[in-house]
């Protein structure tokens, strides 16, 4: 009976649950993923030995600088996540703590979510290209474009796509590159009809364009907020709503004239 113990250890043994459960939380398996700074990628160049972008049909331009598509690398769905991992992560600013079905779909396989990736990559793909060309007004049955970004899934490589075949095809509209020479990065879903959407993890994107040599990153304008809370010394950010309106953004700082919209 507890009633018969000294205080001291009537404490001690009521404390035995309490300590029991905080062990519990702190090594059980959480819904949360932990996400960091991804790899990116030149989109006007090649990724693992193969061109990102190709195009026939059409003559194409010898571009310079870069356009840098970001990413975030999370743990997998089937890692264990501790209340540990959590906290360490929390503090982090290079990690971020994502709930596990912002990352993944709930309830589907590895195998799966890949092929979920995969066909959102696909689908992304087919868009960007659309819009490319609706904004040159090409005619898609002329002119072909195949896009390869090998172990990459999601659409959240839409607009840099768009940007690429802009850029190989017409570049600034007056025989100058898009870039200036520069390495700009940047994310956003992208639309046929050539609207930009969020896509999320936008602060750790920021953080890898930087590692990466970016000294511009273009985001949806509705994540600018989250793009400027970790914020990399040295990069600008550009907001963007529409792929016009980034190739306008783009021939502006290029040409050092004209309006540049910042978050």
């Amino acid at each position: 009976m507890f009633s018969r113990l000294p205080r001291p250890q009537a404490v001690a043994v009521c404390a035995l649950p309490v300590v029991a459960l905080v062990a519990a939380a702190v090594f059980a398996p959480l819904p949360f993923s932990v996400a960091q700074p991804g790899m990116t990628a030149n989109v006007l160049g090649k990724n693992k030995g193969t061109e990102v972008i190709t195009i026939s049909g059409a003559p194409t331009r010898t571009t310079s600088g870069q356009l840098r598509m970001t990413t975030i690398e999370a743990t997998g769905p089937d890692t264990s996540v501790s209340l540990g991992d959590l906290v360490d992560s929390w503090f982090a600013t290079d990690r971020a703590v994502m709930p596990r079905d912002a990352v993944y779909p709930s309830g589907d396989t590895v195998k799966e979510i890949e092929q979920h990736n995969a066909a959102q990559m696909k689908q992304s793909q087919d868009a960007a290209t659309r819009a490319a060309l609706s904004y040159l007004h090409l005619d898609d049955k002329d002119v072909k474009v195949a896009l390869s970004l090998a172990d990459v899934g999601g659409p959240s490589a839409g607009l840099l796509f768009s940007l690429g075949i802009v850029d190989k095809l017409d570049g600034d509209g007056s025989g100058g590159d898009l870039t200036g020479g520069r390495t700009i990065a940047g994310t956003g879903t992208i639309g046929a009809d050539g609207r930009v959407g969020a896509v999320g993890g936008v602060a750790l994107k920021t953080q890898a364009a930087r590692r990466d040599g970016a000294t511009v990153f273009l985001v949806p304008k509705a994540e600018c907020a989250d793009a400027r809370s970790e914020l990399p010394k040295g990069l600008r950010l550009v907001p963007v709503t529409t792929l016009k309106g980034a190739v306008d953004s783009l021939v502006a700082l290029e040409k050092g004239r004209g309006t540049v919209p910042s978050c």
